[in-house]
């Protein structure tokens, strides 16, 4: 059974949707005006990833406890992972939306890697193909 959806606390639903489609090339799949238990409005916000998967539900951040939590959902750790086919240009694209490189690049066996903090704290493992060694 696949996992559907992941929430992200942010502050704003404008600002997450432009990141996340402009930045990271998702598609917003959803974005619905709801209300909360008491009644209060609030939007059903869904972005996934361009050729499907997991999504995230992007959480307006409701009341004290919540505010606090943003960017930190994860204590301090890599929470979320993110495997791109085009390692270099979606770096070039977290670096000009002023996304902090908390890791530089570099390559692993499972891959090229770097560690970045999104706009609203959370840190992020962007994930790339191995680079192929030439052959002499």
């Amino acid at each position: 059974m696949p996992m559907e959806l992941v929430s992200l606390l942010v502050d704003d639903y404008d600002a997450a949707i432009s990141f996340f489609t402009s930045t990271l090339g998702f598609v917003l799949s959803e974005d619905t005006p709801s209300v909360t238990t008491d009644g209060r409005p609030k939007r059903w916000v869904v972005v996934r990833p361009a050729d499907g998967g997991s999504g995230l539900v992007l959480a307006r951040a409701d009341g004290d406890e919540q505010t606090a939590a943003i960017g930190r959902q994860f204590a301090g750790r890599v929470g979320l992972f993110l495997r791109v086919d085009d390692f270099e240009g979606t770096l070039d694209r977290l670096l000009a939306a002023s996304c902090e490189l908390v890791r530089p690049a570099r390559n692993e066996a499972y891959g090229r890697v770097c560690v970045f903090r999104d706009p609203w704290g959370n840190l992020w493992d962007l994930l790339g193909a191995a680079p192929t060694s030439a052959t002499a």
